[in-house]
């Protein structure tokens, strides 16, 4: 998973000082073939078999909606210098769902039942298994630590972006009109994250390899995507981002359901797309 991770594209930038070409990506299409290939060969393997072949479908729906999201149409249509803000955004969400809907679609063939994956709305009061470092003793429930980390996630992102941009009141309010947007976007964003960084992992892979396992591999995934591309971005990205994955995962996993960690994704989400509507106002 390292292999096909984002762990490639941060070694090929630094050593060769620019963006992965291409075909670094469709060689982990490949890479994740053979894995679904011999998991479907190799008795040893066929636990494996699930996970593989619906990470195999989340790569080939990225491929795709790639080289959609990369034709000239859609670059002159949608380009964010040239357009509105919401209009801007939008293809580019459009396409995310796509891919989620591609994964739902991987997970329902091998589970058959939306709980099975996550794909419901869980037990909100669930207990919460306790951790000594994060404050939370035995007898402890989502219900009231999932106001918790949500809270702490918005505040952890929002104080250094609030300190780094300083808007005027008069740019927030000329920002404020795409308040609807700025939540729409989030709660889609959330969503998808949670369906093919979360759910795919979690859903497929504690059967073959424990559930502390799953859990680590999901954690270092997520991280390892927001090295490049993440707010902000670099290790502090990776770490502040592998937190999150490690919270959602914990949250997904013991209430058997999306709400909390959608929620919980979702309230961050909603400071870094602000901070998107500031830039665009400003520009």
């Amino acid at each position: 998973m390292l292999l096909v991770s984002d762990l490639p594209d941060i070694v090929w930038h630094h050593v060769g000082g620019g963006q992965a070409p291409g075909w670094l990506f469709w060689a982990k299409v490949g890479l994740l073939a053979v894995l679904a290939g011999a998991a479907l060969a190799t008795r040893a393997m066929r636990p494996l078999l699930p996970f593989a072949s619906v990470i195999l479908v989340f790569y080939i729906a990225l491929g795709v909606t790639g080289l959609v999201r990369g034709t000239a149409w859609l670059q002159s249509a949608f380009n964010y210098e040239g357009v509105s803000f919401t209009r801007g955004y939008l293809a580019l969400y459009v396409l995310d769902a796509i891919v989620a809907l591609a994964v739902i679609a991987a997970l329902w063939a091998w589970k058959r039942r939306r709980s099975d994956f996550f794909l419901a709305k869980g037990d909100v009061g669930a207990p919460i298994a306790p951790v000594r470092w994060l404050a939370i003793r035995p007898g402890e429930s989502w219900r009231t630590f999932g106001w918790i980390f949500a809270l702490v996630a918005g505040l952890v992102v929002m104080i250094p972006t609030a300190l780094g941009m300083r808007p005027s009141a008069e740019t927030l309010l000329r920002a404020l009109p795409l308040l609807p947007a700025v939540l729409l976007f989030a709660a889609v964003n959330a969503f998808t994250e949670e369906v093919y960084f979360r759910a795919s992992f979690l859903a497929t892979l504690p059967d073959a390899v424990g559930r502390a396992h799953a859990l680590l591999m999901t954690v270092v995934y997520f991280g390892l995507a927001h090295y490049l591309g993440g707010s902000p971005p670099g290790i502090i990205g990776v770490a502040m981002t592998g937190f999150l994955a490690y919270l959602l995962s914990k949250a997904m996993l013991e209430t058997r359901g999306l709400l909390w960690a959608w929620f919980i994704h979702f309230v961050p989400d909603v400071v870094i797309f602000a901070s998107y509507a500031v830039s665009f106002v400003q520009r």
